[in-house]
C-alpha cells in the first residue's frame, strides 16, 4: 500500500457494535477481569495507544512502536534501555533537551557519551571506543539542519556491533525512512509533524526487527509509566491521517521561503536542506523524498536584530515547538540557555500551511524593517 492509505486504514478499525468509522476513546483506567482482550490496566495497554502503535509500525515500517507520554519520554526510554557504564556518540548539533538528558541526568546513572560532528564519518569511527553501545543521530539536525548520512553511519555501527538511533522528527516517516536505511531505531517527538495541530504532546520509538533493546524499552513504557493519554493517542492519530498531504504543503512552502529569503540583504544564511547551496542537498535528495517544513536563518547584526525581526511577524507566531499547520518563529538560542551551541543571530523557522504569499509577505516586512534600521544606524549594529 501507498503511504497515503497506510496513514489512513493503519491501526483503524469499524466498531462491531455501531459501526461507527472512526474508533472511541477508551477513556478508562482499569479492565473488568478475564476479557477476552487481554486489557488489564491503562498504564499497560490502553485500544486507542494499541492503534497508534500499529499505525506507527506500519508508517515506518518496522517491527514494533512503543508510544511515550513526550519526545523526551521516547528518548529517555532509550537511555535507559542501556546499562551503567555504557557510552553512547552524540551529535555535536544534537537537540539541546537531549544533551541536557545525558549530561544532567544520565551521566548520575552512570552513562557516558561524547559529542561528535555527525557529518564527518571518520570522527564518529575516531571516537568509538570499546563500551559504545549506541550512536545517537538527528537529521535534518535542530536548529541547523545538518544532514547526517544514515547508510552510512548504519555501516560503520555495524561493523562494531552498535545500535544506531535516528531522531527523524523533522521528516517523518513520510519523508525520510530510517529503518529502511539501516536504523535499529527511530525516535519521533509526535507532538511535531505527527500529530500537526499543536494540541498534544508525545513521542514514539519504532524499532526494527530484532533490535535488542525493544524489550527494555517496552518494559520502560509500562514500569515507569510515561505513557500519552486515550485522547492524546486518538488525536495523534486523527492528525497522522493527513500527515501525508500536509508535509507536502510544508515541504513546498518551506522552499519557496528558503529560496527568497537566500536572497534578503539582512539574511547572511539560510539553513535548508533544499536549497542547491546546502553543503548536503545531494545527500539530502539521496535518503529523503521531500525537504520538510523547517529552516533556520542568521540575520546580519546579531542578537538583537534576530529578536526584533521575531517580534515583528504578524502571521508567524512567536513561540516554541513545531510542525503545526500555524508557522512559528523563534529566536532560539535565549530559549536554550546558558549552555546553548546555537548562534545567537539565528532564527528557527517551523513553515506552516498558511498561503505561502502571506508568509513572504509577512517576514518581508519584520526583516525590511529592521533592515532600514540596520543600515540607518550602522554603529549599533
Amino acid at each position: 500500500m501507498k503511504v497515503e492509505t497506510i496513514a489512513i486504514q493503519a491501526g483503524r478499525t469499524i466498531d462491531k457494535d455501531i459501526g461507527a468509522v472512526m474508533p472511541p476513546i477508551h477513556l478508562t483506567t482499569t479492565y473488568q477481569r478475564g476479557n477476552d482482550t487481554g486489557l488489564v490496566y491503562s498504564r499497560l495497554d490502553n485500544p486507542n495507544r494499541k492503534a497508534l502503535e500499529e499505525c506507527l509500525t506500519a508508517l515506518e515500517e518496522g517491527s514494533e512502536a512503543i508510544a511515550f507520554a513526550s519526545g523526551m519520554a521516547a528518548v529517555a526510554g532509550v537511555f535507559q534501555a542501556l546499562q551503567h557504564g555504557d557510552h553512547i556518540l552524540l551529535a555535536d548539533d544534537t537537540y539541546f533537551g537531549v544533551r541536557e538528558l545525558t549530561m544532567n541526568i544520565m551521566s548520575r546513572w552512570g552513562l557516558q557519551h561524547t559529542l561528535v560532528d555527525m557529518t564527518d564519518l571518520a570522527a564518529i569511527r575516531a571516537s568509538i571506543r570499546d563500551n559504545t553501545r549506541l550512536i545517537w543521530i538527528e537529521t535534518p539536525s535542530n536548529p541547523m539542519l545538518k544532514i547526517t548520512d544514515i547508510s552510512a553511519v548504519a555501516g560503520i555501527a555495524k561493523d562494531r556491533g552498535i545500535l544506531l538511533g535516528v531522531d527523524g522528527t523533522w521528516a517523518t516517516p513520510i519523508l525520510q525512512k530510517p529503518l529502511l536505511l539501516g536504523a535499529d531505531y527511530v525516535v519521533h517527538s509526535s507532538t511535531k509533524c505527527l500529530g500537526g495541530h499543536s494540541d498534544l504532546t508525545g513521542g514514539v520509538v519504532v524499532a526494527r526487527e530484532g533490535a535488542e533493546l525493544t524489550p527494555s524499552i517496552r518494559e520502560i513504557q509500562a514500569i515507569g509509566g510515561a505513557v500519552p493519554s486515550a485522547f492524546d493517542c486518538w488525536l495523534l492519530l486523527r492528525g497522522i491521517r493527513t500527515l501525508p498531504w500536509r508535509m507536502r504543503g510544508h515541504c513546498a512552502n518551506a522552499l519557496e521561503i528558503a529560496e527568497y529569503l537566500e536572497t534578503h540583504p539582512l539574511v547572511h544564511r539560510v539553513h535548508y536542506p533544499g536549497l542547491a547551496s546546502h553543503p548536503a542537498n545531494r545527500l539530502a535528495s539521496e535518503q529523503m523524498s521531500g525537504f520538510g517544513g523547517m529552516l533556520s536563518i542568521q540575520v546580519k547584526g546579531g542578537t538583537d536584530v534576530a529578536a526584533r525581526v521575531a517580534a515583528g511577524t504578524r502571521i508567524f507566531t512567536q513561540a516554541t515547538s513545531l510542525g503545526g499547520v500555524e508557522s512559528l518563529i523563534e529566536h532560539r538560542a535565549p530559549i536554550e540557555g546558558a549552555t546553548s551551541k546555537t548562534p545567537t543571530d539565528l532564527l528557527r523557522i517551523s513553515v506552516g500551511l498558511e498561503h505561502v504569499s502571506d508568509l513572504l509577505a509577512d517576514l518581508e516586512q519584520a526583516l525590511n524593517d529592521q533592515d532600514k534600521t540596520r543600515v540607518a544606524n550602522p554603529d549599533n549594529q
